[in-house]
């Protein structure tokens, strides 16, 4: 049953160059149009884009050692390979492969190097911030990867950072030592964004427990977005999955999240966010660890419009992005958008439609169907059947749609549906989620999977979760039919409210 809440205050703040920046100056109005005490605020939930900019840009990353245990069985293919080169440049400076490892049955492919390990780890010393840790089948067998990491910290203290594949990414040796490589270099990045966001409520006089989105549509603690700071990414889109599900109350639904220059489609199930299948790429590196399936498709309230001379035109995927109220023509600006074409046929009030009167109607009635067929495409390839779906539309770019799109049964505008992504941080659940292979001869179906939501509870606790309200909301069972011993794959999801914070309780 879901927590009711009651809206007090909401605003939306244009994106700016410095991310942080828009963040405070949304904070510090919404504080101070809502009017409620300072003391009585406990909770503050952040869903951010840091990780993900740094990545993409290049910029503020950890200054990270890659520590690959698989020697002699995987010298063949070298770690970061088929990365871009700047990331190979910026990440690629201390690079080791040790022997060790495991088989997919969880036996010893050699023993670990322990003395190599001691070497590197001098070798490194005040050198390196981070570290990534990724031993062969260690969703299989953590053993060599949790003795590297004690023996780094050994040497290295307990302050450096230690990312461990088993605990980010899935099988598939290449994409979780991407992810896990990738995780270690942000985690300055998300220590920045913690320290800045806790200092900006301190400034209001806020003492809150601080809570990162992540990316299944659930929350997470300071500390543990810390240590796996790339479960940040992609948690944008799938906190207006969250948000949309509850404003519509809708369990089962697909999401129109409509921004000023991306419009990101995905799925609900049971009120989560359906996850990808598919190995992802995050700033040129192909990835194996939990994303959603979304499809972003360059359209919203900002893109721009090119007509030619032929009466031709394109829909975007450029955008003039936070600058719409100065660039696009219902505002004085010099750019036509998806923005003022819908003004100009009369479909949203906003801005001086005197400015748009001028335009060939006929060519932007061609114009708003294209941006129509193109959200329309967008649904129908994230539907398992041809039967239409109900469809509900979010973000502040939604008003550019209409109450019915093709494909879908119905299409919902909920109340709030502008500030979705904030409702959707706001309500979330703390999750944990652990993803395992099981040789099920040794230890039997109902054994693995008690161990599998033992493990995804205790990592939803970890996260900030109440223990007496957790719940396993997903299971997943896959049969490995070309490994011996009856290998299986689980993955286990488990849910639960928020730890409660005492009113009189200092945090």
């Amino acid at each position: 049953m879901r927590t009711e809440w009651e809206e007090v205050s909401e605003t939306k703040s244009a994106t700016t160059e410095d991310v942080a920046t828009g963040i405070y100056t949304a904070m510090k109005k919404i504080i101070d149009d809502a009017n409620v005490p300072r003391e009585q605020i406990k909770y503050a939930m952040l869903g951010t884009t840091h990780c993900t900019n740094a990545i993409v840009e290049r910029r503020g990353l950890n200054k990270i050692a890659a520590i690959r245990i698989g020697a002699p069985a995987t010298l063949a293919v070298k770690p970061l390979i088929g990365l871009p080169e700047d990331l190979r440049e910026a990440l690629g400076k201390y690079v080791y492969l040790i022997r060790g490892g495991h088989e997919f049955d969880g036996r010893e492919i050699v023993t670990l190097d322990e003395e190599h390990l001691y070497q590197i780890a001098e070798e490194i010393k005040g050198k390196v911030d981070s570290i990534a840790i990724t031993s062969v089948f260690s969703p299989v067998s953590q053993k060599h990867e949790q003795r590297a990491s004690e023996i780094l910290g050994e040497v290295l203290g307990d302050d450096i950072s230690v990312s461990l594949s088993s605990e980010i990414g899935s099988v598939g040796l290449l994409e979780r030592e991407n992810a896990t490589i990738l995780n270690a270099a942000v985690v300055n990045v998300a220590k920045t964004a913690a320290d800045g966001f806790i200092n900006a409520l301190k400034n209001e006089g806020i003492e809150a427990k601080v809570f990162f989105g992540q990316n299944d549509g659930t929350l997470m603690s300071v500390d543990y977005a810390v240590k796996y700071p790339i479960f940040t990414i992609a948690c944008g889109p799938t906190n207006s999955l969250r948000g949309a599900s509850y404003l519509s109350d809708f369990s089962d639904a697909i999401v129109v999240d409509v921004g000023g220059t991306t419009s990101d489609v995905g799925v609900l199930v049971q009120s989560f966010p359906r996850e990808s299948s598919l190995a992802v790429e995050i700033g040129g590196a192909r990835t194996n660890f939990r994303m959603p399936d979304l499809i972003s498709i360059g359209l919203g309230g900002g893109t721009i419009i090119r007509i030619q001379d032929n009466g031709e035109f394109t829909v975007g995927p450029d955008s003039v992005g936070y600058r719409l109220p100065e660039k696009s023509l219902i505002f004085g600006g010099d750019t036509l958008t998806t923005t003022d074409v819908a003004v100009a046929l009369g479909k949203v009030n906003l801005g001086d439609p005197s400015k748009v009167a001028h335009l060939d109607m006929d060519l932007l009635n061609r114009v708003y169907l294209r941006i129509l067929e193109m959200v329309e495409e967008a649904i129908n390839k994230m539907k398992t059947s041809a039967a239409p779906v109900p469809v509900i539309l979010v973000g502040g770019g939604s008003i550019l749609l209409p109450e019915e799109l093709k494909g879908a049964s119905e299409v919902l505008r909920p109340h709030h549906s502008g500030v979705a992504n904030a409702i959707g941080a706001a309500i979330a659940q703390v999750s944990g989620q652990i993803e395992k292979v099981f040789a099920l001869a040794e230890i039997g179906r109902e054994k693995a999977l008690e161990l599998a939501k033992e493990k995804a509870m205790s990592e939803a606790i970890n996260a900030g979760a109440d223990p007496e309200s957790l719940v396993i909301v997903d299971v997943e069972d896959v049969p490995l039919a070309y490994m011996p011993g009856n290998a299986t794959r689980i993955r286990v999801k488990a849910a639960g409210d928020l730890a409660q914070v005492e009113m009189n309780e200092p945090v």
